[in-house]
Protein backbone atom coordinates (compact mmCIF):
# COMPACT_ATOMS: atom_id res chain seq x y z
CA UNK A 1 0.00 0.00 0.00
CA UNK A 2 1.45 3.33 -1.10
CA UNK A 3 1.79 6.01 1.57
CA UNK A 4 -0.79 8.78 1.46
CA UNK A 5 0.61 11.88 -0.32
CA UNK A 6 1.41 14.91 1.79
CA UNK A 7 -1.34 17.53 1.44
CA UNK A 8 -0.84 21.30 1.19
CA UNK A 9 -3.63 23.87 1.10
CA UNK A 10 -3.13 27.62 0.72
CA UNK A 11 -5.82 29.70 2.44
CA UNK A 12 -5.10 33.41 2.20
CA UNK A 13 -2.06 34.11 4.37
CA UNK A 14 -1.86 30.55 5.74
CA UNK A 15 -0.41 27.28 4.44
CA UNK A 16 -2.04 24.14 5.86
CA UNK A 17 0.31 21.13 5.83
CA UNK A 18 -0.94 17.59 6.54
CA UNK A 19 1.74 14.91 6.76
CA UNK A 20 2.61 11.68 8.60
CA UNK A 21 4.85 12.14 11.64
CA UNK A 22 8.50 12.00 10.63
CA UNK A 23 11.35 13.48 12.70
CA UNK A 24 13.23 14.80 9.66
CA UNK A 25 10.09 16.42 8.20
CA UNK A 26 9.09 17.93 11.57
CA UNK A 27 12.58 19.37 11.95
CA UNK A 28 12.25 20.98 8.52
CA UNK A 29 8.81 22.46 9.28
CA UNK A 30 10.16 24.03 12.48
CA UNK A 31 12.69 25.97 10.41
CA UNK A 32 9.76 27.84 8.79
CA UNK A 33 9.17 30.95 10.88
CA UNK A 34 6.02 30.93 13.08
CA UNK A 35 4.94 27.43 12.02
CA UNK A 36 2.76 25.78 14.67
CA UNK A 37 0.98 22.46 15.21
CA UNK A 38 -2.82 22.59 15.27
CA UNK A 39 -3.65 19.80 17.73
CA UNK A 40 -7.38 20.01 17.02
CA UNK A 41 -7.09 19.67 13.23
CA UNK A 42 -3.93 17.49 13.23
CA UNK A 43 -2.08 19.70 10.76
CA UNK A 44 0.66 22.30 10.63
CA UNK A 45 -0.14 25.99 10.14
CA UNK A 46 2.58 27.94 8.32
CA UNK A 47 2.46 31.65 7.37
CA UNK A 48 2.27 32.13 3.60
CA UNK A 49 5.40 34.29 3.53
CA UNK A 50 7.31 34.70 0.24
CA UNK A 51 9.37 31.57 -0.42
CA UNK A 52 7.70 29.31 2.16
CA UNK A 53 5.57 27.40 -0.35
CA UNK A 54 8.56 26.93 -2.67
CA UNK A 55 10.68 25.58 0.22
CA UNK A 56 7.93 23.09 1.14
CA UNK A 57 7.66 21.90 -2.45
CA UNK A 58 11.43 21.51 -2.73
CA UNK A 59 11.71 19.58 0.56
CA UNK A 60 8.90 17.08 -0.03
CA UNK A 61 9.40 16.71 -3.78
CA UNK A 62 7.42 13.83 -5.27
CA UNK A 63 5.83 12.98 -1.90
CA UNK A 64 3.74 16.15 -2.20
CA UNK A 65 0.27 15.98 -3.71
CA UNK A 66 -1.33 18.81 -5.76
CA UNK A 67 -1.35 22.16 -3.96
CA UNK A 68 -4.94 23.25 -3.29
CA UNK A 69 -5.52 27.00 -3.34
CA UNK A 70 -8.67 28.44 -1.78
CA UNK A 71 -10.07 31.72 -3.05
CA UNK A 72 -10.41 34.34 -0.33
CA UNK A 73 -12.73 37.32 -0.26
CA UNK A 74 -11.01 40.60 0.70
CA UNK A 75 -12.38 41.93 3.99
CA UNK A 76 -13.09 45.57 4.64
CA UNK A 77 -12.16 47.35 7.83
CA UNK A 78 -14.91 47.64 10.42
CA UNK A 79 -15.40 51.34 9.79
CA UNK A 80 -15.45 50.97 5.98
CA UNK A 81 -18.16 48.32 6.19
CA UNK A 82 -20.33 50.37 8.51
CA UNK A 83 -23.18 52.35 6.98
CA UNK A 84 -23.50 55.76 8.59
CA UNK A 85 -26.85 57.50 8.12
CA UNK A 86 -26.81 61.07 6.85
CA UNK A 87 -27.95 62.33 10.27
CA UNK A 88 -25.31 60.30 12.16
CA UNK A 89 -21.69 60.95 13.13
CA UNK A 90 -19.63 57.86 14.04
CA UNK A 91 -17.05 58.84 16.69
CA UNK A 92 -14.43 56.19 17.51
CA UNK A 93 -11.82 56.48 20.25
CA UNK A 94 -8.73 54.67 18.90
CA UNK A 95 -5.94 52.87 20.78
CA UNK A 96 -3.42 55.31 19.30
CA UNK A 97 -4.79 58.23 21.33
CA UNK A 98 -6.93 59.83 18.64
CA UNK A 99 -10.60 60.26 17.78
CA UNK A 100 -11.85 59.06 14.40
CA UNK A 101 -14.91 60.83 12.93
CA UNK A 102 -16.98 59.40 10.07
CA UNK A 103 -19.91 61.37 8.65
CA UNK A 104 -21.46 62.67 5.45
CA UNK A 105 -20.51 66.05 4.07
CA UNK A 106 -21.13 68.82 6.61
CA UNK A 107 -19.23 72.10 6.19
CA UNK A 108 -20.00 73.38 9.70
CA UNK A 109 -18.80 70.23 11.47
CA UNK A 110 -15.74 70.12 9.22
CA UNK A 111 -14.90 73.71 10.21
CA UNK A 112 -15.11 72.76 13.89
CA UNK A 113 -12.75 69.81 13.33
CA UNK A 114 -10.27 72.06 11.51
CA UNK A 115 -10.19 74.40 14.52
CA UNK A 116 -8.70 71.59 16.64
CA UNK A 117 -4.89 71.29 16.59
CA UNK A 118 -3.31 68.36 14.74
CA UNK A 119 -6.45 67.37 12.84
CA UNK A 120 -5.93 65.06 9.84
CA UNK A 121 -8.09 63.91 6.93
CA UNK A 122 -7.63 60.42 5.52
CA UNK A 123 -8.35 60.82 1.80
CA UNK A 124 -8.37 57.07 1.17
CA UNK A 125 -10.80 56.10 3.92
CA UNK A 126 -12.77 59.39 3.95
CA UNK A 127 -12.60 60.09 7.66
CA UNK A 128 -11.22 62.77 9.99
CA UNK A 129 -9.04 62.21 13.04
CA UNK A 130 -8.16 64.54 15.93
CA UNK A 131 -6.11 64.01 19.12
CA UNK A 132 -8.12 62.46 21.94
CA UNK A 133 -8.94 64.60 24.95
CA UNK A 134 -12.08 65.02 27.01
CA UNK A 135 -12.15 68.69 26.01
CA UNK A 136 -12.03 67.97 22.26
CA UNK A 137 -14.57 65.15 22.61
CA UNK A 138 -17.00 67.46 24.42
CA UNK A 139 -16.44 70.19 21.82
CA UNK A 140 -17.28 67.80 18.96
CA UNK A 141 -20.24 66.36 20.87
CA UNK A 142 -21.65 69.84 21.50
CA UNK A 143 -21.34 70.84 17.85
CA UNK A 144 -22.99 67.58 16.70
CA UNK A 145 -25.91 68.33 19.04
CA UNK A 146 -26.22 71.93 17.79
CA UNK A 147 -26.44 70.64 14.21
CA UNK A 148 -29.24 68.25 15.13
CA UNK A 149 -27.12 65.19 14.34
CA UNK A 150 -26.86 61.94 16.29
CA UNK A 151 -23.45 60.94 17.71
CA UNK A 152 -22.66 57.21 17.78
CA UNK A 153 -19.67 56.73 20.12
CA UNK A 154 -17.51 53.59 20.17
CA UNK A 155 -14.10 52.52 21.41
CA UNK A 156 -11.84 50.73 18.96
CA UNK A 157 -11.68 46.99 19.49
CA UNK A 158 -8.20 45.72 20.26
CA UNK A 159 -6.80 43.43 17.58
CA UNK A 160 -5.48 40.34 19.36
CA UNK A 161 -4.22 38.57 16.22
CA UNK A 162 -0.69 39.88 16.49
CA UNK A 163 2.42 37.98 15.45
CA UNK A 164 5.04 38.03 18.18
CA UNK A 165 8.56 39.31 17.58
CA UNK A 166 10.98 36.59 16.54
CA UNK A 167 13.47 35.59 19.26
CA UNK A 168 16.84 33.77 19.13
CA UNK A 169 14.98 30.58 20.10
CA UNK A 170 12.52 30.74 17.20
CA UNK A 171 14.91 30.09 14.33
CA UNK A 172 18.18 28.17 13.94
CA UNK A 173 21.36 30.19 13.46
CA UNK A 174 19.84 33.44 14.76
CA UNK A 175 21.99 36.34 13.55
CA UNK A 176 23.18 38.97 16.02
CA UNK A 177 23.51 42.59 14.97
CA UNK A 178 26.91 43.10 13.24
CA UNK A 179 29.54 44.76 15.44
CA UNK A 180 30.27 47.29 12.70
CA UNK A 181 26.65 48.50 12.98
CA UNK A 182 26.98 49.11 16.74
CA UNK A 183 30.41 50.70 16.35
CA UNK A 184 29.10 53.10 13.71
CA UNK A 185 26.25 54.16 16.01
CA UNK A 186 28.77 54.83 18.80
CA UNK A 187 31.17 56.56 16.41
CA UNK A 188 28.42 58.96 15.32
CA UNK A 189 27.58 59.56 18.99
CA UNK A 190 24.04 58.27 18.94
CA UNK A 191 22.45 58.25 22.38
CA UNK A 192 22.37 55.13 24.51
CA UNK A 193 18.59 55.01 24.13
CA UNK A 194 18.77 55.15 20.33
CA UNK A 195 21.38 52.38 20.22
CA UNK A 196 19.22 50.17 22.45
CA UNK A 197 16.27 50.77 20.10
CA UNK A 198 18.08 50.39 16.75
CA UNK A 199 20.03 47.20 17.46
CA UNK A 200 17.04 44.85 18.13
CA UNK A 201 15.10 46.45 15.27
CA UNK A 202 17.91 45.74 12.80
CA UNK A 203 18.31 42.22 14.21
CA UNK A 204 14.62 41.55 13.57
CA UNK A 205 15.05 42.73 9.97
CA UNK A 206 18.06 40.54 9.14
CA UNK A 207 16.51 37.48 10.82
CA UNK A 208 13.23 37.94 8.97
CA UNK A 209 15.30 37.08 5.89
CA UNK A 210 17.30 34.35 7.62
CA UNK A 211 17.86 32.50 4.33
CA UNK A 212 19.40 35.55 2.66
CA UNK A 213 22.91 36.90 3.09
CA UNK A 214 23.46 40.46 4.26
CA UNK A 215 24.70 41.33 0.76
CA UNK A 216 21.39 40.20 -0.77
CA UNK A 217 19.28 42.57 1.32
CA UNK A 218 18.01 45.70 -0.43
CA UNK A 219 15.00 47.84 -1.27
CA UNK A 220 12.72 44.89 -2.02
CA UNK A 221 13.39 43.39 1.41
CA UNK A 222 12.88 46.73 3.18
CA UNK A 223 9.47 47.07 1.53
CA UNK A 224 8.48 43.50 2.39
CA UNK A 225 9.61 43.86 6.00
CA UNK A 226 7.68 47.12 6.39
CA UNK A 227 4.49 45.49 5.16
CA UNK A 228 5.09 42.57 7.54
CA UNK A 229 5.38 44.96 10.52
CA UNK A 230 2.06 46.56 9.67
CA UNK A 231 0.03 43.55 8.49
CA UNK A 232 1.39 40.77 10.72
CA UNK A 233 3.02 42.38 13.75
CA UNK A 234 0.40 45.16 13.95
CA UNK A 235 3.03 47.61 15.22
CA UNK A 236 2.38 51.30 15.84
CA UNK A 237 3.28 54.02 13.33
CA UNK A 238 6.14 55.24 15.51
CA UNK A 239 7.57 51.70 15.79
CA UNK A 240 7.41 51.24 12.02
CA UNK A 241 9.09 54.59 11.41
CA UNK A 242 11.89 53.79 13.86
CA UNK A 243 12.40 50.36 12.28
CA UNK A 244 12.84 51.95 8.83
CA UNK A 245 15.27 54.49 10.29
CA UNK A 246 17.31 51.67 11.86
CA UNK A 247 17.49 49.84 8.52
CA UNK A 248 18.32 53.03 6.59
CA UNK A 249 21.20 53.64 9.02
CA UNK A 250 22.77 50.34 7.96
CA UNK A 251 22.55 51.00 4.23
CA UNK A 252 23.50 54.68 4.36
CA UNK A 253 25.96 54.96 7.26
CA UNK A 254 27.47 51.49 7.62
CA UNK A 255 27.59 50.46 3.95
CA UNK A 256 28.08 54.04 2.76
CA UNK A 257 25.35 53.95 0.14
CA UNK A 258 23.65 57.13 -1.05
CA UNK A 259 20.65 58.38 0.87
CA UNK A 260 17.63 56.72 -0.59
CA UNK A 261 13.89 56.96 -0.27
CA UNK A 262 12.34 53.54 0.13
CA UNK A 263 8.93 53.33 -1.49
CA UNK A 264 7.11 51.82 1.47
CA UNK A 265 3.90 52.96 3.11
CA UNK A 266 5.68 54.92 5.76
CA UNK A 267 2.87 56.08 8.05
CA UNK A 268 2.11 59.63 9.05
CA UNK A 269 2.57 59.95 12.76
CA UNK A 270 -0.80 60.78 14.25
CA UNK A 271 -0.38 63.62 16.71
CA UNK A 272 -1.60 62.89 20.21
CA UNK A 273 -1.98 65.22 23.15
CA UNK A 274 0.19 64.45 26.18
CA UNK A 275 -1.37 63.54 29.50
CA UNK A 276 -1.04 66.45 31.93
CA UNK A 277 -1.48 66.60 35.68
CA UNK A 278 -3.29 69.45 37.39
CA UNK A 279 -1.39 71.42 40.02
CA UNK A 280 -3.59 69.76 42.66
CA UNK A 281 -2.53 66.32 41.42
CA UNK A 282 1.15 67.28 41.57
CA UNK A 283 0.62 68.36 45.17
CA UNK A 284 -0.98 64.98 45.99
CA UNK A 285 1.92 63.07 44.42
CA UNK A 286 4.52 65.00 46.39
CA UNK A 287 2.61 64.79 49.66
CA UNK A 288 2.32 60.99 49.56
CA UNK A 289 6.06 60.60 48.78
CA UNK A 290 7.85 60.27 52.13
CA UNK A 291 11.41 59.30 51.19
CA UNK A 292 13.61 62.43 50.98
CA UNK A 293 15.58 61.23 47.94
CA UNK A 294 12.40 60.27 46.10
CA UNK A 295 10.83 63.67 46.82
CA UNK A 296 13.98 65.39 45.57
CA UNK A 297 13.91 63.38 42.32
CA UNK A 298 10.25 64.11 41.54
CA UNK A 299 10.55 67.80 42.49
CA UNK A 300 13.64 68.27 40.33
CA UNK A 301 12.00 66.69 37.27
CA UNK A 302 8.76 68.66 37.62
CA UNK A 303 10.22 72.01 38.71
CA UNK A 304 12.75 72.12 35.85
CA UNK A 305 10.87 70.24 33.12
CA UNK A 306 13.53 67.54 32.74
CA UNK A 307 13.49 64.34 30.71
CA UNK A 308 14.24 61.22 32.73
CA UNK A 309 17.58 60.77 30.93
CA UNK A 310 18.57 64.35 31.74
CA UNK A 311 17.75 63.84 35.42
CA UNK A 312 19.96 60.78 35.89
CA UNK A 313 22.86 62.52 34.11
CA UNK A 314 22.75 65.62 36.33
CA UNK A 315 25.87 66.19 38.38
CA UNK A 316 26.13 68.16 41.61
CA UNK A 317 28.12 70.85 39.79
CA UNK A 318 25.18 71.40 37.41
CA UNK A 319 23.12 72.99 40.21
CA UNK A 320 23.87 76.75 40.14
CA UNK A 321 22.30 78.22 43.28
CA UNK A 322 23.74 81.69 42.57
CA UNK A 323 21.98 82.10 39.22
CA UNK A 324 19.12 79.74 40.24
CA UNK A 325 19.64 77.63 37.15
CA UNK A 326 20.28 73.99 36.30
CA UNK A 327 22.73 73.19 33.52
CA UNK A 328 21.62 70.31 31.31
CA UNK A 329 24.60 68.95 29.37
CA UNK A 330 24.39 67.03 26.08
CA UNK A 331 20.62 66.66 26.19
CA UNK A 332 18.52 65.40 23.27
CA UNK A 333 20.16 66.49 20.02
CA UNK A 334 23.56 66.71 21.76
CA UNK A 335 22.82 70.24 22.97
CA UNK A 336 23.48 71.97 26.28
CA UNK A 337 20.87 74.23 27.86
CA UNK A 338 19.90 75.94 31.08
CA UNK A 339 16.61 75.57 32.86
CA UNK A 340 15.27 77.14 36.05
CA UNK A 341 16.05 76.04 39.60
CA UNK A 342 13.09 76.30 41.96
CA UNK A 343 13.77 77.81 45.37
CA UNK A 344 11.78 75.03 47.03
CA UNK A 345 13.61 72.39 45.05
CA UNK A 346 16.96 73.93 46.04
CA UNK A 347 15.99 73.67 49.74
CA UNK A 348 15.05 69.99 49.33
CA UNK A 349 18.24 69.29 47.35
CA UNK A 350 20.39 70.84 50.09
CA UNK A 351 18.74 68.61 52.70
CA UNK A 352 19.08 65.58 50.43
CA UNK A 353 22.78 66.18 49.63
CA UNK A 354 23.61 66.73 53.30
CA UNK A 355 21.91 63.46 54.23
CA UNK A 356 22.89 61.23 51.26
CA UNK A 357 26.26 62.77 50.31
CA UNK A 358 26.40 61.78 46.60
CA UNK A 359 29.89 61.75 45.05
CA UNK A 360 29.45 63.06 41.50
CA UNK A 361 25.97 62.52 40.10
CA UNK A 362 23.19 64.38 41.84
CA UNK A 363 21.24 61.12 42.18
CA UNK A 364 23.36 57.98 42.43
CA UNK A 365 22.46 54.32 42.49
CA UNK A 366 23.32 51.62 45.01
CA UNK A 367 26.99 50.72 45.18
CA UNK A 368 28.15 54.11 43.91
CA UNK A 369 31.63 55.11 45.12
CA UNK A 370 33.94 58.08 44.71
CA UNK A 371 36.10 56.06 42.32
CA UNK A 372 33.16 54.62 40.36
CA UNK A 373 30.07 56.85 40.66
CA UNK A 374 26.90 55.14 39.40
CA UNK A 375 23.84 56.87 38.03
CA UNK A 376 20.38 56.21 39.44
CA UNK A 377 18.31 53.86 37.26
CA UNK A 378 15.40 55.08 35.14
CA UNK A 379 13.31 52.04 36.13
CA UNK A 380 13.64 52.98 39.80
CA UNK A 381 12.42 56.52 39.05
CA UNK A 382 9.43 55.15 37.11
CA UNK A 383 8.63 52.85 40.04
CA UNK A 384 8.81 55.75 42.51
CA UNK A 385 6.34 57.80 40.46
CA UNK A 386 4.00 54.85 39.81
CA UNK A 387 3.73 54.16 43.55
CA UNK A 388 3.13 57.83 44.31
CA UNK A 389 0.42 58.10 41.63
CA UNK A 390 -1.30 55.00 43.01
CA UNK A 391 -1.05 56.21 46.62
CA UNK A 392 -2.44 59.60 45.55
CA UNK A 393 -5.49 57.91 44.00
CA UNK A 394 -4.85 59.34 40.51
CA UNK A 395 -6.42 57.30 37.72
CA UNK A 396 -4.57 58.92 34.80
CA UNK A 397 -1.87 57.11 32.84
CA UNK A 398 1.08 59.01 34.32
CA UNK A 399 4.71 58.53 33.28
CA UNK A 400 7.83 60.44 34.29
CA UNK A 401 7.51 62.45 31.05
CA UNK A 402 4.05 63.56 32.24
CA UNK A 403 5.80 65.70 34.87
CA UNK A 404 7.69 67.50 32.08
CA UNK A 405 4.46 68.11 30.14
CA UNK A 406 2.81 69.35 33.33
CA UNK A 407 5.70 71.76 34.00
CA UNK A 408 5.27 73.34 30.55
CA UNK A 409 1.49 73.49 30.79
CA UNK A 410 1.52 75.07 34.26
CA UNK A 411 4.07 77.68 33.15
CA UNK A 412 1.83 78.56 30.22
CA UNK A 413 -1.22 78.83 32.45
CA UNK A 414 0.71 81.22 34.67
CA UNK A 415 1.43 83.49 31.71
CA UNK A 416 4.96 82.48 30.66
CA UNK A 417 5.89 83.30 27.06
CA UNK A 418 5.89 80.18 24.90
CA UNK A 419 9.29 81.14 23.47
CA UNK A 420 10.87 80.85 26.93
CA UNK A 421 9.12 77.55 27.57
CA UNK A 422 10.68 76.33 24.31
CA UNK A 423 14.10 77.35 25.62
CA UNK A 424 13.57 75.71 29.02
CA UNK A 425 12.43 72.45 27.45
CA UNK A 426 15.20 72.43 24.85
CA UNK A 427 12.85 72.15 21.86
CA UNK A 428 14.60 72.85 18.57
CA UNK A 429 11.42 73.88 16.76
CA UNK A 430 8.70 76.18 18.16
CA UNK A 431 6.16 73.85 16.53
CA UNK A 432 6.99 71.21 19.14
CA UNK A 433 6.21 73.66 21.95
CA UNK A 434 3.03 74.96 20.32
CA UNK A 435 1.21 71.92 21.60
CA UNK A 436 1.06 73.83 24.90
CA UNK A 437 -0.94 76.54 23.04
CA UNK A 438 -0.88 80.37 23.38
CA UNK A 439 2.03 82.82 23.35
CA UNK A 440 2.36 85.46 26.05
CA UNK A 441 5.00 88.06 26.98
CA UNK A 442 7.27 87.47 29.98
CA UNK A 443 11.07 87.45 30.07
CA UNK A 444 13.41 84.72 31.26
CA UNK A 445 14.27 86.60 34.45
CA UNK A 446 10.59 86.83 35.38
CA UNK A 447 9.97 83.09 35.22
CA UNK A 448 9.10 81.46 38.54
CA UNK A 449 9.00 77.69 38.74
CA UNK A 450 5.46 76.34 39.27
CA UNK A 451 6.91 74.41 42.22
CA UNK A 452 7.15 77.68 44.16
CA UNK A 453 3.44 78.30 43.69
CA UNK A 454 2.31 75.01 45.25
CA UNK A 455 0.87 74.88 48.76
CA UNK A 456 2.85 71.98 50.19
Amino acid sequence: MEPKPIQVEVIGKKIILKMPKNDADVKFVLTLRYSKWNKDGYFWEIPHYPGNLERIQQHFGERLGPVIRHETIPTESYEQSRKVDKNQVLVIKTHSGRIKLIFGYNATLTKTIKSIPYYQYDLKNKWWTIPYSEQFLEEVKRKIGELGLVMVFEEEKKNTEVVAKVSPYDIPNYRKCPEEYVHKLEERRYSEGTIKAYVPLFEEFINYFSKSTMEDLGEKEVMEFSRYLVMERKVSSSFQNQAIDAIKFYFEKVKGEERKYYHVDRPIRGKTLPAVLSEEEVIKILRVTKNLKHIAILMTIYSAGLRIGELINLKIKDIDSNRMQIRVEQAKGKKDRYTILSQRTLEILRRYIKENRPFEYLFEGQGSTKEIPLRYSTTSISAILSKAVKDAGIAKNVTVHTLRHSFATHLLERGTDLRYIQSLLGHESPKTTQIYTHITTKGFDQIISPMDGLDI
